[in-house]
């Protein structure tokens, strides 16, 4: 493997079609302002490295990112890309990954709005994120302690699973599809609306209007906070642990809880069941 060390670049295309490269303790930086510095490239390791230019990492496979930082500048750092692993780096970029495949982040942080779309196969765990419609259209996502802030996040996502979560974020989960999510805390206004085969397992859902117009919709074991005109038109199956404001309209299925401080029920199609159990 060649090594690059302590080098800067700022020209165009500065490291196109590389392969087999460590590069370490560089800047990709400067008045050239270049872009698409690594564009194109195989088998990278990228160690301490200080990214301030567009688009570095494009069409690239088997790229290994480590105790690095992408600038605000850094816009659209890594994209058509596959193979990739990112620990303990700063990405501060907008759009900072899209359309990857078979990706792994740890020990993260990451401020960058619409982070993520349409990419496949990402494991991300204990890191931090703020970004608005995180994830959006991806899928075969596992999430492990991750912490989360921002607006519209995972929205038409599927087949993923999170575990050990802190999710502060409005409108998540919409026509989400086949999703676990356990052991979290979910915080926002209207969670999963309109979503499909979604579980919720041991979690604190906070937050007006959650889990409407939503199918196949299950709780297990979950507390309910803030929460008020709850499961309208949906098909839930719940075990709620907590005192819940209100509920309206659920479509089919049962909801057991210890109290509902209202219940509403004007329209004709609402079948669904609650069943008050306080106590237990």
């Amino acid at each position: 493997m060649r090594i690059i060390e302590n080098q800067s670049f700022d020209e165009e295309r500065a490291l196109y079609g590389s392969s087999g490269i460590r590069i370490s303790g560089c800047r990709f930086d400067g008045p050239a302002d270049g872009e698409s510095a690594l564009k194109e490239s195989r088998d990278i390791l990228v160690q301490a490295c200080y990214f301030n230019l567009r688009y570095p990492f494009w069409h690239d496979r088997n790229l290994s990112i480590s105790n690095s930082e992408m600038t605000e500048l850094c816009r659209a750092a890594l994209w058509y890309s596959e193979n990739i692993k990112i620990s303990d780096t700063k990405l501060y970029g907008i759009k900072a990954l899209r359309e990857c495949t078979n990706v792994a982040i740890s020990g993260c942080e990451i401020i960058s709005p619409e982070f993520g779309w349409s990419t496949r196969g990402l494991e991300m765990r204990d890191s931090r994120v703020q970004s608005e419609y995180f994830m959006m259209r991806s899928a075969n996502l596992k999430f492990d302690h991750v912490k989360q802030k921002g607006k519209y996040s995972f929205q038409y996502i599927t087949d993923s699973i999170f575990t050990g979560c802190d999710f502060d974020t409005k409108d998540a989960f919409w026509h989400a599809k086949n999703i676990v999510v356990k052991d979290c805390v979910v915080k926002g206004k209207y969670l999963a609306w309109y979503s499909e085969n979604v579980t919720f397992e041991n979690c604190t859902i906070i937050g007006t209007q959650p889990l409407c117009y939503c199918k196949e919709l299950k709780l297990i074991h979950c507390r309910m906070i803030g929460c008020d005109l709850a499961f309208e038109r949906s098909e839930v199956e719940a075990e709620i642990i907590s005192a819940v404001e209100s509920i309206k309209n659920p479509r089919s299925g049962r909801i057991t809880v210890p109290s509902v401080g209202k219940i509403i029920m004007d329209d004709p199609e609402a079948k669904g069941i609650i069943d008050q159990k306080p106590g237990e």
